[in-house]
């Protein structure tokens, strides 16, 4: 049982710390006379911004902490409000969460389940933080969010895609606007039969952990479906930097297409290894060998350079979509830091309004009164049309994107081509079909 348990048992049982020593969690302490945890009192209100800082997954946690800073400046009344004007929801009016100015506080997850636990229980326990988001790994995804369930907080997920997040692990407190692995297979699939045929055979090299075991699934299952056979399946650790002796064996395994079920700097490793052992250029059981990567984003495309071009995969967002709100958070993030952002800043930043946004219209920060605003909330003009975020597991469903690497993309950031927007209806699935239960909200007093 965790600290924050036993400290809530023991105050449950006694109505009071007695002379045991049990020293009371400072968001504890708060929630005692408030009613739920760390209930803001002054005159403004600390949000929690987890990210990897270090690790294979760093680059994602930096654009998603720019893009965390954006959305505080823009809920403050900072800049050009961003996706505010776009949002079909108008809750929001520059002046902070409930009239509190907006601060926040940061933590490294090192993409390490351990280290995020640790630094998001700082942000609650030392910091009061009332919400905690961020992340760029399904396991460091599920175990904050555990510890958010167990804290009575809001946790809004950030860049995490495995199915465990909203399926099988799924709370109460936590949200993702993220897309999934399931949603990936479902997206991908006739788009690779369209273009590679039916009759194929795939190597998958995996992530050990859950959103590589769940990603790894999705693309199995979807592409087995239409016919394709599965020659073999092999984890890497999360990690390995260098993936010559993994490539080294599909070259004698008869596939012709190797799946690569890696993200960030992990993808870029083995896109390159892969890329340097020839497979591209060979034809094996009379196919071009081809390469396929599930989960893209901009700036694991980035990475790996030439190395994409051709290269199909799924996103959840792309900053060359031309709807109103994608072209509004694009000028905005642009302005500020001279780049455009990638899916795990847009992400993150949909999340911190849609969180103030709730906030806004349950008019309290009670993660009870907050998560009742959020579930079967549908929204538009967020940048991926017509979004709903289901009540049953609290997974956002909206249009999924597949993409393509470029062939002759025109700068450093014009390096993936949408080449089917994926109507949400296709990547639709029952709430039951991954376990797991809800269970009740926890506000933590």
């Amino acid at each position: 049982m965790s600290k924050i348990n036993l400290t809530r048992r023991s105050v449950l049982q006694t109505g009071a710390i007695t002379g045991a020593g049990l020293a009371l969690p400072t968001y504890l302490s708060a929630a005692s006379h408030s009613g739920f945890t760390n209930a803001p009192t002054g005159d403004t209100v600390t949000l929690g911004f987890n990210v990897p800082q270090t690790g294979p997954y760093a680059d994602e946690g930096a654009d998603e902490l720019r893009a965390y800073k954006l959305a505080v400046d823009h809920l403050n009344g900072g800049g050009d409000g961003g996706l505010m004007n776009t949002f079909s929801s108008k809750a929001l009016q520059g002046n902070g969460i409930l009239g509190k100015k907006v601060e926040f506080v940061t933590g490294d997850t090192q993409t390490k389940s351990d280290a995020a636990r640790a630094s998001a229980r700082s942000m609650i326990e030392k910091d009061g933080a009332v919400m905690i988001t961020g992340g760029s790994s399904s396991g460091v995804a599920v175990a904050v969010q555990a510890l958010c369930q167990e804290a009575g907080i809001i946790f809004m997920a950030g860049l995490t895609h495995s199915n465990d997040t909203t399926g099988k692990d799924k709370k109460a407190n936590g949200f993702r606007h993220f897309f999934n692995s399931y949603m990936s297979g479902a997206a991908l699939a006739p788009i690779l039969a369209d273009n590679y045929g039916k009759d194929r055979k795939a190597y998958h090299l995996t992530a050990d952990y859950n959103w590589g075991y769940t990603t790894e699934e999705a693309v199995r299952t979807s592409t087995e479906a239409m016919g394709w056979e599965t020659v073999a399946a092999v984890k890497t650790p999360l990690t390995q930097t260098d993936f010559s002796s993994y490539i080294a064996p599909v070259l004698q395994s008869g596939a012709d297409v190797l799946v690569l079920n890696h993200y960030g700097g992990n993808m870029v490793n083995s896109l390159t290894n892969a890329v340097q052992f020839g497979l591209r250029e060979k034809q094996v059981n009379g196919k071009n060998f081809e390469i396929i990567v599930p989960l893209y984003s901009r700036l694991m495309a980035k990475g790996a350079g030439a190395n994409v071009k051709g290269i199909f995969g799924s996103a959840n967002w792309h900053w060359s979509l031309q709807d109103e709100g994608s072209k509004a958070f694009v000028k905005s993030f642009g302005t500020k830091y001279g780049f455009p952002p990638s899916q795990a800043a847009h992400t993150t930043y949909v999340q911190t309004l849609l969180y103030a946004d709730a906030v806004e219209r349950a008019g309290s920060f009670n993660p009870c009164a907050v998560g009742e605003a959020l579930s079967d909330f549908q929204f538009d003009g967020m940048g991926n049309g017509p979004t709903l975020y289901r009540g049953a597991d609290h997974q956002c469903f909206k249009d999924v994107l597949v993409v393509k690497g470029k062939e002759n993309p025109t700068s450093e950031f014009d390096l993936l081509e949408i080449v089917e927007i994926t109507p949400t209806s296709q990547v639709t699935y029952d709430a039951s079909i991954f376990g797991g239960e809800l269970g009740a909200c926890n506000p933590g007093a």
